[in-house]
């Protein structure tokens, strides 16, 4: 299988069929997503979940599109429902192919009929539109198509006694209005048939599996139907949280062109032309979204149920948008950010789309800095230089004389910070899973780096930089003392008092001091720096990413699975993380060379993702997976840094195409 097609042997069955799904994206956040059966196994499935003006978050408003062909006494359902104890409708016995890109595409092959069905959504606006394309050898066959809605905070699940509707009907369409405060409208060219029915117990395994509410009801407020001639019969749907009802079949045929314009120009732009890279490039594009409370432009972390996190937007923004050649966006980016920087912080998340934002972090604000210098390498733009200079001073200064949650630099220039501040930040209650209190081995190489890297800029816009010489002196004159491991022969993850105040040097080996070989500036000796790499590259490389925990420490979680407790305590203890690919792949050229052996080695790891791109989120590259073999993905279908990051190390590193 190559680009996103699957053919009846991929499909035939349930259990093979809801391993793999799909989402795609609508620029504000919102999105449409299921399994490639059609069959609904998350409360974040749905064909609209919308990021809706007076929202707080994200809301599931159409659960799916139910069809049905009927001829005589013959009737062909294409939907999937899972109920308890049963699977009903099997829509996928016909489904005979699905194809993801451009947009997701089924073809269905019921007795003497072939429906091929497009989904994809209007870029920046909350409405997704179904086309139908019906060929049909018989007279007198009646399409049916049943909306099953809801109106619900996409990380719950609701039922009937809890949602109420009210509807307004016309010929082609509905407005509905439920009981939460939302109203949203379907529309088509097909005619609407008011009769309201609910489907009560729908069950999503995902959500069972993972120790959650996995069942619910869903509201029909009646159907659409019309008649088949025999040939090609064309017809669409499409709902929004705005007024669709004056849209035709061909507004919608256009529509689509343009949307499918519009993701050919992102590769035109980028001016990659390898296969696997336009492969990662076509999966970029959803994370990238308009932040609704600042008109800025922002990164959603992952999908399903991430919103934007100041960390990991930081670290995928040069492959989300510098090697895309997205600049006008990552200005954008940067600058929402920045106008939002408190105290030397830059945000760690805005949650739910609109809520305060959330400043216990660490790091992103030194990943800021980091990502500033990569959009400053591949633009030039010494204008917009100049307007956040203040912000990439002010987090200097406050890291120096202290900020909130215990961030600041100690009499040996190194930083320390409170609990659960960096980006090991699994939490369950109030345990801290890996709560890295004191002195981290990543934060300080960043922390240098960020110095070296504002002297940089500033040297460029004419500051006077020699305070933030002599503080990264200063780091680098103390940081291979504490940190560096001579029976590992690498280095010391954290540096903490214990209760009785004993100075205490974790040995545990973890990926973080990778990034004190990869960053632009680094304190190490050429020969350290490769021992690093060598001992991170026995312990913890995996072809999908670097295991959080070695092995053999005794808090080693090799499985990533189970109920939200038991998914925490693996979260970076053992687990995999693909984005830590994009630090390995560079330290490793850096202190082995770049000769081709070695490039070959790099390449061949990262293009070992090609195959996972027809997996689990089709398309994308999942969260994290499984510390042991055969290390399968969890967490979310598709994330910002890892596809971010893979991408970047496979253009920049591999391919060696840079600013």
């Amino acid at each position: 299988m190559s680009g996103g097609r699957f053919g009846a042997d991929f499909l035939s069955t349930y259990e093979e069929g809801i391993k793999k799904e799909w989402v795609i994206g609508n620029g504000l956040g919102g999105y449409a997503s299921s399994t490639i059966i059609g069959a609904g196994t998350r409360t974040y499935h749905g064909l609209l979940v919308a990021t809706p003006e007076n929202s707080p978050g994200r809301l599931l408003l159409l659960s799916s599109l139910d069809e049905e062909i009927s001829v005589n006494e013959e009737v062909y359902k294409l939907a999937v429902h899972k109920y308890p104890d049963t699977i009903s409708p099997t829509g996928f016995q016909h489904l005979s192919k699905f194809i993801r890109y451009p947009f997701p595409l089924w073809v269905y092959r019921p007795g003497d009929f072939i429906i091929k069905k497009k989904v994809f959504m209007i870029h920046n606006s909350n409405t997704t539109c179904v086309l139908y394309d019906i060929t049909s050898r018989r007279e007198g066959a009646v399409l049916k198509i049943f909306p099953l809605v809801s109106s619900r905070d996409f990380n719950l699940t609701a039922r009937a006694g809890y949602l109420s509707f009210f509807q307004r009907a016309g010929l082609s369409g509905v407005k509905l209005a439920s009981s939460t405060g939302f109203t949203f409208s379907i529309s088509s060219n097909l005619q609407y048939h008011p009769e309201p029915v609910w489907y009560f117990n729908l069950e999503y395994d995902t959500e069972m599996q993972r120790g959650l509410n996995f069942q619910e009801d869903n509201f029909n407020p009646g159907w659409f139907e019309g008649e088949l001639k025999e040939g090609t019969s064309r017809f669409f749907v499409a709902a929004s949280t705005e007024d669709v009802s004056s849209f035709t079949l061909e507004k919608v045929d256009k529509l689509y062109l343009r949307e499918a314009n519009r993701q050919n120009l992102l590769a035109l732009d980028s001016k990659l032309i390898e296969p696997f890279a336009l492969k990662l490039l076509k999966a970029t594009d959803p994370f990238v979204v308009k932040n609704r409370s600042s008109g800025e432009n922002t990164v959603i972390a992952g999908y399903h149920w991430y919103s934007d996190w100041g960390r990991d937007t930081m670290i995928s923004l040069p492959g989300l948008l510098l090697i895309p050649y997205r600049f006008e966006e990552a200005r954008s980016v940067l600058n929402n950010f920045s106008k939002y920087c408190r105290r030397g912080l830059v945000p760690n998340t805005f949650p739910a789309f609109g809520g305060d934002p959330v400043y216990n972090t660490v790091d992103a604000s030194l990943w800021f800095i980091h990502a500033l210098n990569r959009y400053f390498a591949y633009t030039q733009d010494f204008l917009f230089l100049t307007d956040v200079w203040d912000t990439v001073d002010e987090i200097i200064n406050f890291y120096c004389d202290g900020t909130d949650f215990g961030i600041e630099m100690d009499s040996d220039y190194l930083i320390r910070q409170g609990p659960q501040l960096t980006w090991m930040d699994a939490k369950v209650g109030e345990w801290a899973v890996t709560p890295r209190e004191g002195k981290a081995c990543e934060v300080n190489a960043l922390w240098y780096s960020s110095l070296k890297t504002a002297s940089y800029l500033g040297i460029l816009l004419g500051e006077d930089v020699s305070s933030y010489e002599t503080l990264a002196a200063g780091v680098a004159s103390n940081f291979e003392d504490a940190f560096w491991n001579p029976e590992a022969d690498c280095l010391f993850d954290l540096i903490y008092e214990d209760e009785t105040g004993n100075l205490i040097k974790d040995p545990a080996i973890r990926p973080n001091q990778i990034f004190a070989v990869s960053l632009p500036y680094t304190m190490l000796s050429p020969e350290k720096e490769k021992a690093i790499v060598d001992r991170v590259e026995k312990d913890l490389l995996t072809p999908f990413g670097l295991r959080s925990l070695s092995t053999d420490h005794f808090l080693y979680k090799g499985q990533y699975l189970g109920d939200a407790l038991t998914r925490d305590t693996a979260y970076h203890n053992g687990t995999v993380w693909p984005w830590l690919l994009g630090a390995f792949v560079k330290a490793y050229l850096k202190t082995h060379g770049y000769e081709d052996s070695n490039v070959e080695y790099m390449k061949s790891i990262l293009e070992g993702f090609d195959g996972h791109l027809e997996s689990a989120g089709i398309g994308g590259i999942s969260e994290v997976f499984d510390g042991d073999y055969p290390h399968a993905p969890g967490g979310t279908i598709a994330q910002a840094w890892s596809v971010a990051e893979i991408l970047r190390a496979y253009v920049e590193d591999v391919l060696g195409i840079k600013p």
